[in-house]
């Protein structure tokens, strides 16, 4: 089993520098992904309200043999659910669905600016907080002018950020924005979509160059530039591969070749996107 370093936050938690994501995943399918992906050795798990599996991600975790307290979970506020005294309600839903009595990471899943509501979320998710329902709160999917509203309103900066980020959407600004503000960057599609990414001649050379496989050279990327991957797969040995991605490291130069993949985003703009 693989041993995953620790991140520290900003507001004194740790978190893993590598993480389990569950969207698409549902049913027993999801259940058993995530069993698996813990006995892999994976400690923090990505879900949230609209994907739909609260309750088999909160079951897996239940039955996985590991203690509550070595996993981190993360779920997410969805976009109807915006706003002060429903986000409140909102969030006893997910920890009842999840069948937990606190969450390790709470997140905005969108900003949503039309709404004009995230704001007054985020006092709700300061709230939980200060009475332990919540150990660290977050966003995802949120600008610099979207996290500087945050602070400048209630004085609290979110303590991670989970964006979209790959080899085709570097997020060049965005991570030096939350690096600014001492927020952890969590990247959300990290290989990207379909085979693409791991088909490019630059990510198949470097997999041969290092004897690893094509994800691995993509999501060590990802912990070089600093950020914390959240990568997805229902087989076992993609789980265990995906997180065997400590024992080498890639040069500034194959960095920055990576990085030359830009493209472009793959999905919503934060400042347009709906999502409910």
């Amino acid at each position: 089993m693989n041993t995953i370093p620790q991140r520290a936050l900003s507001d004194g938690a740790s978190i893993p520098a590598a993480g389990f994501g569950t969207y698409p995943l549902s049913g027993p399918d999801a259940e058993s992904a995530v069993r698996d992906a813990i006995a892999a050795g994976y400690r923090l798990i990505d879900t949230a309200a609209s994907y739909g599996n609260e309750a088999e991600v909160g079951r897996a975790v239940a039955t996985s043999g590991v203690p509550r307290a070595e996993v981190f979970l993360m779920t997410k506020l969805r976009g109807r659910d915006q706003g002060y005294e429903r986000t409140l309600a909102a969030f006893e839903e997910s920890a009842a669905r999840l069948g937990v009595d606190y969450v390790d990471i709470y997140l905005i899943h969108w900003p949503l600016p039309r709404l004009d509501a995230y704001a007054d979320s985020w006092r709700a998710m300061i709230k939980l907080r200060e009475e332990g329902r919540i150990r660290s709160i977050g966003v995802s999917n949120f600008t610099p002018v979207h996290l500087d509203r945050l602070s400048e309103e209630t004085g609290v900066m979110p303590s991670v950020n989970q964006i979209e980020l790959h080899p085709n959407f570097t997020q060049s600004g965005q991570r030096h924005a939350d690096a600014a503000r001492s927020i952890a960057t969590i990247s959300w599609g990290p290989l990207g979509r379909g085979s693409g990414i791991l088909a490019d001649p630059v990510v198949t050379g470097l997999a041969r160059a290092h004897g690893v496989t094509p994800a691995q050279v993509v999501l060590r990327w990802h912990l070089q530039l600093g950020a914390i991957p959240i990568a997805k797969s229902a087989t076992p040995e993609r789980q265990r591969a995906n997180l065997d991605i400590f024992g080498f490291d890639l040069t500034a130069a194959e960095v920055a070749a990576l990085s030359g993949l830009e493209r472009g985003r793959l999905g919503g703009d934060p400042d347009t996107y709906e999502e409910f």
